[in-house]
C-alpha cells in the first residue's frame, strides 16, 4: 500500500523518548510501540532513522535495531531501499488477527478460570473500575486513544493472569495490532459497551462457567471486529499527526 512520508518534526513530536542519550534498544522500541498503540503514529507513517536518532540522541544503528524488533511484532514494516513504516494491515490481515484472537483468548479464558486466584480477580475488577472512571471523563480530559488502549489492556492483563507467559505475549502482540486495525478501518466500537462486556465476562469467570465465559469472550471479539469498516481496503488515511497528538 502507498505510504505517506510524514515530516521529521512530526515524528519528533509523536515519539515520547526515554532519557535522551541513555535510551536502550528495548526502551526505544517500547516508546515507539506505545506511540503506535496510542494512535500517535498512524498506519503508513514513515519512521526516519535520522529523525528518531535525534529524538533519542542515539546512533542510527541503535534505532535500526529497535525498528527491527518492532517489525518482528508486526507493528512496522521495513521496506528495502525505502525505510520503515507503521504497518497498514489489509482486510485479510484484520480478519485473521481477530480469528486468531478468538482461538487464543478462548484458551486464555479456560486457563484463567482454572488458575486464577482471588488477587487476580481483584486486579481485573479494579481495572474495570478504572475503565469506567476513565470513560466517564470528558473527551477533552481523556483522549479516545487512551480509552481504547485501556480496554485492550484488559485482555493483556487477563492473559497474564492465566499463567502462560508465551500465550500472554502473543495476546499482547495481537492487541497492539488490533489497535492499528481499529485506527485504519474506522472502528465504531462503543467503549462503554466493551467495558460492560468485560464486567459481565468476569462475573461468568467468577461463577466458574467456563463455556459461557468462552462464548462471552468470542462474542465480544466478534462484535469489535464487526464494528470495523472492512468492506474495502483503506489506502492511506492521510491523518494529520499534529491533530492526532492533540486529540
Amino acid at each position: 500500500m502507498p505510504r505517506t512520508k510524514k515530516s521529521a518534526e512530526d515524528e519528533d513530536t509523536a515519539a515520547a523518548p526515554a532519557a535522551a542519550g541513555t535510551a536502550s534498544i528495548d526502551s526505544i522500541a517500547r516508546d515507539i510501540a506505545t506511540a503506535i498503540v496510542e494512535k500517535r503514529l498512524p498506519p503508513g507513517t514513515w519512521l526516519r532513522e535520522e529523525a528518531l536518532g535525534r529524538v533519542y540522541s542515539v546512533s542510527r544503528t541503535k534505532v535500526r535495531a529497535a525498528l527491527l524488533t518492532l517489525s518482528k511484532d508486526k507493528l512496522i514494516e521495513i521496506i528495502p531501499d525505502k525505510g520503515a513504516f507503521v504497518c497498514q494491515p489489509s482486510v485479510k490481515d484484520a480478519r485473521e488477527v481477530f480469528a486468531v484472537r478468538r482461538v487464543l483468548e478462548s484458551e486464555v479464558v479456560r486457563l484463567f478460570i482454572a488458575n486464577a486466584k482471588a488477587a487476580d480477580y481483584q486486579t481485573l475488577e479494579q481495572h474495570i473500575r478504572f475503565e469506567r472512571s476513565t470513560l466517564n471523563q470528558s473527551v477533552t480530559t481523556t483522549s479516545g486513544s487512551v480509552r481504547e488502549r485501556l480496554l485492550g489492556d484488559f485482555h493483556v492483563a487477563l492473559a497474564q493472569a492465566a499463567g502462560n507467559d508465551t500465550l500472554a505475549e502473543l495476546v499482547r502482540e495481537l492487541v497492539a495490532r488490533s489497535s492499528l486495525i481499529a485506527m485504519l478501518y474506522h472502528s465504531s466500537n462503543d467503549p462503554h459497551c466493551s467495558s460492560d462486556e468485560h464486567a459481565d465476562f468476569l462475573k461468568l469467570c467468577r461463577a466458574g462457567q467456563v463455556d459461557a465465559a468462552v462464548s462471552s469472550m468470542c462474542d465480544h471479539l466478534s462484535r469489535i471486529e464487526q464494528s470495523l469498516e472492512l468492506g474495502s481496503e483503506k489506502v492511506d488515511r492521510q491523518l494529520d499527526l499534529v491533530k492526532a497528538l492533540l486529540a
